[in-house]
């Protein structure tokens, strides 16, 4: 996965958000919020819990509601719309790791809400909430630790989803190496597990895994 393509991804969702601004069809933007089965909080709530305006809320809403007209998106859903960036892999597994992390009520689905948050994060959160947000991907069973296997899953599932296409030369054993430098340099005290903040120390000085691991990128 190189970071031009996955840049690019970010850059797509970054232009329809600031493109939102010439929008003006705010009243039926309004009516549409209201219609659907899962209404969205307020607009000024969003706006007070996000770093988008009322406009950008509107313009991302719209594209959200054409890809799930109920207001929310089950796992199965997200899978089919998440793998159409990857034909050339199998995304199943990341996109499986992804939903989970956005969806932080743990219901089983993906809200309007869950979504906005979480992209308001990706696309201009500081370095340190990118990081906590990178942590909780990691960290599978949510248990406030990362171990070398779920780590492993993380990666193994990045290089299916990335395929042969793209990393035609990689053996099979590739990504538990990557994994055994990463966490060798993240669990300073070496008692097989990697804390938030050992994460997010190590991340913050050390370039090379920031661009490695593709933290801030590799999640859209």
């Amino acid at each position: 996965m190189t970071m031009d393509s996955k840049t690019n991804r970010v850059e797509s969702i970054s232009a329809r958000v600031d493109a939102a601004g010439s929008s003006t069809d705010s009243v039926e933007d309004e009516l549409e919020l209201s219609a659907v089965r899962h209404r969205p909080e307020g607009l000024e709530q969003l706006e007070a819990l996000t770093r988008f305006n009322r406009k950008e809320l509107q313009i991302l809403y719209r594209g959200f509601k054409n890809e799930c007209p109920s207001g929310v998106v089950n796992e199965d859903t997200f899978k089919d719309i998440y793998s159409q960036f990857f034909p050339q892999g199998d995304a199943s597994t990341y996109a499986h790791f992804l939903f989970n992390a956005f969806d932080t009520d743990k219901d089983g689905s993906v809200s309007f809400e869950d979504f906005v948050m979480g992209l308001s994060i990706l696309l201009r959160g500081s370095v340190q909430e990118k990081l906590n947000w990178a942590f909780n991907l990691y960290d599978i069973n949510k248990d406030g630790y990362i171990t070398k296997e779920e780590m492993l899953d993380i990666m193994k599932a990045i290089y299916d989803m990335m395929g042969k296409c793209t990393y035609p030369l990689l053996k099979d054993d590739t990504p538990r190496q990557h994994v055994e430098i990463f966490f060798q340099k993240m669990d300073k005290n070496k008692d097989g597990v990697v804390t938030i903040d050992e994460f997010i120390d190590c991340c913050q000085n050390d370039e090379n895994i920031m661009r490695s691991m593709q933290l801030f990128d590799n999640v859209i």
